[in-house]
């Protein structure tokens, strides 16, 4: 079993699986499309990856505002959560993503990737740090939610 990680952005939805044992994540790919509301191929490829890695629980990122409020991101992310559930039948927990898109950014700079090559991996890094916060958790707390 594994459990997927995603970051959806306007135009790109970046994708983490979990090791077998649930312990680390990995990025795998980040799937782009040309406009934000065109999901169905988004949704196919997930499909693909979700039959190739054995993935029983889906993690998508929840962007919340930093006063913890939500705002339009979030009201599509829990859309395409409902989306996600209708058309895989897994379970789909939201998951508080502030900042890790600013933890992808500074992960890049310190590994000294280029800045303008920086945006060809934030996406898929950002969701390898969303399913981490939540494997680590699920590992420490013992709860799935």
């Amino acid at each position: 079993m594994r459990i997927m990680g995603l970051d959806l952005g306007s135009k790109t939805c970046g994708v983490a699986i979990s090791d077998e044992l649930l312990i680390t994540a990995q990025g795998i790919e980040i799937i782009r499309r040309k406009d934000e509301n065109k999901l169905r191929q988004t949704l196919a490829r997930l499909e693909e990856l979700i039959v190739e890695y054995d993935v029983k629980e889906i993690v998508l990122g929840l962007p919340k505002n930093m006063n913890n409020t939500e705002g339009v991101r979030a009201e599509i992310s829990r859309e395409f959560k409902e989306k996600l559930e209708r058309r895989t039948g897994l379970p789909v927990h939201m998951w508080d993503e502030r900042l890790t898109t600013v933890m992808a950014d500074r992960f890049m700079m310190e590994a000294g990737i280029r800045r303008e090559d920086r945006k060809d991996h934030v996406d898929r890094i950002a969701a390898c740090f969303i399913l981490q916060g939540y494997l680590d958790y699920r590992s420490n707390t013992g709860k799935t939610e």
